[in-house]
């Protein structure tokens, strides 16, 4: 299977038009960067590109932390929205799939939420191989297959699915097959899980109204370590 890269650009491009893209609360959306960044072996300065950066509200989190942060994204739409946003950061129009850079040439990526949009990685999980320096890594976060709120919401074979604010491309991902994926393109790679992450907005008006009780839930529940492989979030490590 493969993306359908125009459903991606209708729906991003659409959103860019009207607001933001930025799901998360400000203190959620720092915590995941800070996560990703103690996972990562990125030191200070050096060139992180964060792919599937849309509005860019992570890039600008990851300059903020002390990288050579750039941003890029499918949605020409998001792109200028963020330039915008960032003037003092660099964005740039670009697909995960054939990215724009040389190989051997960045020393961390960031892929931003943008593999449970990929029915079939592997094409991207080798241009990440290809692009970054030998030992370079690459943090990846993206929703839980393996998370009962995720998967009752956003996973098709759930009778309570919603289609709301996701495009066709989208379903939530399964840890192991990620971390195969990524493996097999030549990475050493490592998993790890995140809850805790409070949203701002969600699309359906119906389940809006039940926001709060999922954020202090989802807080709670997967604190204890039996149950962290069921977080809402898997965070996928490799190097090169």
């Amino acid at each position: 299977m493969v993306q359908d890269k125009q459903k991606e650009l209708d729906f991003f491009n659409h959103y860019a038009k009207s607001q933001e893209y930025n799901v998360f609360t400000d203190a959620s959306n720092y915590r995941l960067i800070k996560t990703c960044v103690a996972i990562s072996n990125w030191e200070p300065g050096t060139r992180v590109v964060d792919c599937g950066c849309g509005s860019g509200v992570f890039t600008k989190l990851l300059k903020d932390f002390g990288f050579a942060a750039a941003g890029l994204d499918l949605s020409e739409g998001l792109i200028d929205l963020a330039g915008r946003l960032y003037p003092g950061i660099e964005f740039m129009v670009g697909d995960v799939e054939q990215l724009p850079f040389e190989s051997n040439g960045l020393d961390g990526i960031l892929l931003s939420g943008i593999i449970h949009h990929l029915p079939d990685p592997s094409h991207c999980a080798r241009e990440v191989y290809r692009v970054l320096k030998p030992g370079g890594t690459f943090v990846a976060f993206d929703p839980n297959r393996r998370n009962p709120f995720m998967w009752l919401y956003r996973d098709k074979d759930s009778p309570f699915y919603s289609s709301e604010g996701v495009t066709e491309n989208e379903r939530p991902v399964i840890a192991a097959e990620v971390a195969k994926t990524f493996a097999q393109a030549g990475f050493s790679v490592s998993t790890s899980y995140l809850s805790g992450l409070h949203y701002r907005y969600i699309a359906s008006p119906r389940m809006r109204v039940l926001l709060p009780i999922y954020n202090l839930l989802d807080d709670l529940l997967f604190r204890l370590p039996l149950l962290k492989p069921f977080s809402a979030f898997v965070l996928t490590r490799g190097v090169k």
